[in-house]
């Protein structure tokens, strides 16, 4: 590929070694805009490593992630996240002693430093953005409850609202279902085809029936390599991808 300008995200020759190991092996990813793509693949197939590498958390042994064209691999986490990037991890850390509102409206981007966190008054513009994301998550009626009393998917939801009020251009979930009801699936989904209208979304599934009902595209990591990918029904007819996966 001579330009990958027209990727919101290029991953080229992307890997990591630990100690010998290759957890990832010369990954070609690419995300475009308004994507919303499942990794999925057994576990140490490599798939929470890549979101650490895109985040920053885990540095690239070599090989380059762009993000609008900018090199991440040389920029600190903070400055990732200013970039665009939004990362959910697999246990929601959110203040269980705040209220929805509180939680919503610490995570929105004001001034940086102490002094802008000071100088921060809840303005009118602050107010209609919490309501607006309240809204998206289905908790508007959950504003002034405290967060640590809703249910296990009403936090993975606060969680998402709380990277959605910086407004990131790339959000990434790892395994954002992973103990949900039945109901809560569903809500997800829907929420999750919401969000990815003005932004890219890629998400760390195992859930096969949810990954059915949201993935634009999936890619099949298998020891640190993609084995397959494309859109589900393509994926899921792979005989290698029967082999090492679904077929287990």
């Amino acid at each position: 590929m001579s330009s990958d300008t027209d990727f919101l995200l290029a991953i080229e020759d992307l890997t990591v070694s630990f100690d010998g190991f290759k957890a990832v092996d010369g990954l070609n990813f690419y995300l475009d805009e308004d994507e919303l793509h499942v990794i999925i693949g057994p576990n140490g197939a490599g798939k929470t490593t890549v979101l650490d590498m895109i985040c920053g958390k885990t540095p690239a042994t070599s090989g380059s992630i762009k993000f609008r064209n900018q090199e991440l691999t040389k920029l600190s986490e903070h400055k990732i996240v200013h970039a665009g990037v939004g990362r959910k991890f697999q246990n929601p850390s959110i203040y269980e002693n705040l209220s929805v509102l509180e939680n919503l409206e610490i995570s929105f981007p004001r001034g940086h430093g102490v002094f802008g966190a000071l100088m921060f008054k809840r303005d009118e513009q602050v107010v209609r953005r919490v309501e607006e994301i309240a809204e998206e998550i289905n908790l508007k009626d959950e504003l002034h409850t405290q967060a640590g009393l809703l249910s296990h998917g009403q936090k993975q939801w606060l969680e998402i609202g709380m990277l959605l009020i910086q407004d990131p251009q790339l959000l990434m979930l790892d395994e954002p279902v992973a103990g949900m009801s039945v109901k809560e699936r569903q809500d997800t989904a829907h929420l999750l085809r919401r969000i990815c209208k003005g932004r890219a979304v890629l998400v760390i599934e195992h859930d096969m029936e949810f990954v059915k009902s949201i993935a634009h595209k999936v890619t099949v990591l298998h020891q640190g390599k993609i084995l397959a990918a494309g859109d589900m029904d393509h994926v899921q007819s792979d005989p290698r991808v029967i082999e090492v996966y679904l077929g287990h």
